[in-house]
């Protein structure tokens, strides 16, 4: 079982990107049952938990982001997105996808918001 982050990049401040956390070789069964975590880490700071849904679809934020970001999932897909928009420079980060139990993690995808 692997996850892979994708859709990081480099946006001016008030930007949007649209991050997705796919789960490759787990059966959509085992996904329902996944809650999905997304973290973000600067380099030299410890990771913070950004988001998280669970797999009866139960949401919360950190305060940080609460009316800009969006998290969602397509569990017959085992997909995860994390929708971002009024980016801040202090979004930037390499965000990373959870999933618990079982402590799974992905590579991480990097987002630099520029001012």
């Amino acid at each position: 079982v692997q996850l892979v982050e994708s859709g990081g990049g480099t946006v001016q401040a008030g930007g949007s990107l649209r991050l997705s956390c796919r789960a490759s070789r787990m059966d959509t069964s085992v996904f329902w049952t996944k809650d999905v975590h997304w973290h973000r880490q600067v380099p030299g700071k410890q990771r913070e938990w950004v988001a998280h849904i669970t797999g009866s679809g139960h949401i919360a934020y950190v305060e940080s982001v609460k009316g800009r970001f969006t998290i969602s999932r397509d569990s017959s897909q085992r997909v995860a997105y994390l929708e971002m928009n009024s980016l801040k420079p202090e979004d930037t980060g390499v965000y990373y996808c959870e999933l618990t139990p079982g402590d799974l993690w992905g590579q991480g995808t990097l987002v630099t918001v520029s001012s």
